[in-house]
């Protein structure tokens, strides 16, 4: 769906690119996450893949054909959601999303059908102005599905929501997975990135430093070790063994045999522990 090689932006004024020559792909149909600190470049590299910045070098296809070569058409195939939702704020939900629904020229969806998709259906006739940052953020959620897009750009979605709308959100994205969308997802939320998608890519500083599917990351830098706890007279203790050769560990087999066991299980690895040993850097 998307080919991007050596792409390089600088800003105007900046003394040093924003995007260092970062090249990768996007299959049809994927889920993928650009993840990294505040800085890093993920959304300079989702402005410039949407085309709202121009002066960029290296090459981008979508779907086999320069970026370049696109051109209202594009904007009817794709969704785009930022982080920041700017709405009309006297208009309500539905007066809104029919504003921006009449800007394509294709088939659409309903507002009542994508503010069902967010959880807004009670809110609808509600001036946007009145709206908390969560359920905004979900009105811009539910704008950029309004054309059916074919080719999703999704900015930090769960940003401003609490756990059990932030788990709709992720079922949203994976809803729309089913139904064949290719979603990009920019975001330093190892949790939603984790959950949602088929694979990321780390970037650190304008550079691409991995890209894999969270899985495979998890198990390349994470240890192979379980950790079994159990009652004594101390109260808990625990230890540690190597995964590989367990079935044939003396100590824990004699554990196992003998103690009251309490917990075992294996330490994962979380994806924000295998991008700060990959990058040396945290996420704030």
């Amino acid at each position: 769906m998307i080919e991007v090689e050596n792409l390089r932006f600088r800003y105007e004024r900046a003394a040093d690119l924003t995007v260092r020559g970062i090249s990768f792909e996007i299959e049809k149909g994927e889920v993928f996450g650009f993840l990294g600190p505040s800085g890093a470049g993920k959304s300079t590299t989702q402005n410039i893949l949407v085309g709202l910045l121009k002066g960029w070098e290296g090459s981008v296809r979508v779907e086999g054909k320069p970026l370049t070569d696109w051109g209202g058409e594009y904007n009817e195939r794709i969704g785009v959601s930022f982080e920041l939702p700017n709405h009309y704020s006297k208009l309500t939900a539905r007066e809104n999303l029919e504003f921006f629904r009449a800007l394509y020229a294709g088939e659409t969806s309903s507002p009542e059908e994508v503010l069902g998709l967010v959880g807004l259906s009670d809110d609808i006739d509600k001036p946007a102005g009145e709206f908390s940052k969560g359920m905004k953020n979900r009105l811009n959620f539910a704008r950029s599905l309004l054309n059916k897009p074919g080719l999703w750009f999704i900015d930090e979605p769960t940003s401003g929501l609490d756990p059990v709308l932030a788990r709709h959100i992720r079922d949203v994205v994976r809803r729309q997975k089913d139904r064949g969308a290719t979603t990009f997802v920019t975001t330093h939320d190892m949790v939603t990135a984790d959950e949602i998608c088929d694979r990321v890519a780390f970037m650190v500083d304008g550079e691409l430093v991995a890209i894999d599917s969270p899985e495979a990351l998890r198990h390349r830098y994470g240890k192979r070790e379980v950790e079994i706890g159990w009652s004594s007279n101390d109260g808990k203790e625990s230890r540690r063994f190597p995964l590989d050769g367990l079935g044939e560990q003396a100590e824990f087999q004699r554990i196992l045999r003998e103690e009251h066991i309490l917990s075992i299980h294996s330490l994962e690895t979380t994806l924000e522990d295998v991008f700060v040993q990959v990058t040396g850097r945290g996420l704030g």
